[in-house]
């Protein structure tokens, strides 16, 4: 039950950034396919992190890629 809810943070959290969770844009590379810059991203994970309240280590930041890395980094950590 506390996955689902903290899913739910994260699915708002895309929203407000233009994100749809939903079909291939879980697996929608950053750069590529969302066509975003790396201010937005790092914009997005600080975000997530604050509604997550956990903290991500700089090195896995910079290799994540894809909305659903940064989901499964926060639901592990």
């Amino acid at each position: 039950m506390k996955n689902i809810k903290e899913l739910k943070k994260a699915i708002s959290v895309f929203k407000a950034y233009g994100i749809p969770l939903t079909g291939r844009k879980k697996q929608a590379n950053f750069y590529r396919e969302l066509q975003m810059d790396w201010v937005f991203v790092n914009g997005l994970i600080f975000e997530l992190e604050l509604e997550f309240n956990k903290e991500i280590q700089e090195e896995k930041i910079r290799e994540i890629q894809t909305p659903s890395e940064v989901i499964g980094h926060l639901l592990a950590s």
